[in-house]
């Protein structure tokens, strides 16, 4: 059993692009992907499919990368875990982090649903911070 889910996700992700895959797969929940939508609306990845909606049930990301065949480098340079199941990191609205002087960004789950921190600041809301990319 996996007790960090998100964790996992986004160590699967790291992984991946450290070996230069094309695609990963992840176990589906409705968190993942949110966070999901969230990268690939930021343009950190290319899309992602939802398996069948069944037990065992997988999330398939593809993954984007730039520059030329043999010199192709991932456009995720990195993505941190944030908060942990033994140590949740919240912040109020005018505390929510901006990561790499804008050039990343904070994946957040507010009571509005799971968010960048810029549209949570811009919607007036606060929330349990996830993950950083850039």
């Amino acid at each position: 059993m996996i007790s960090d889910p998100i964790g996992d996700m986004l160590t699967r992700l790291r992984n991946a692009l450290m070996i230069g895959k094309t695609s990963v797969d992840v176990p589906h929940s409705k968190i993942k992907v949110e966070i999901a939508r969230i990268l690939k609306d930021e343009g950190f990845i290319e899309d992602y499919t939802i398996g069948d909606e069944k037990p065992g049930a997988l999330i398939n990301i593809t993954l984007k990368y730039y520059g030329a065949r043999r010199d192709r480098k991932p456009v995720i340079t990195n993505i941190q875990r944030v908060s942990k199941p033994g140590r949740r990191v919240y912040s109020p609205r005018n505390e929510l982090p901006r990561v790499m002087s804008g050039l990343g960004i904070a994946i957040v789950t507010t009571p509005k649903g799971v968010m960048t921190a810029q549209q949570a600041r811009r919607q007036g809301v606060g929330g349990e911070v996830l993950c950083y990319v850039w």
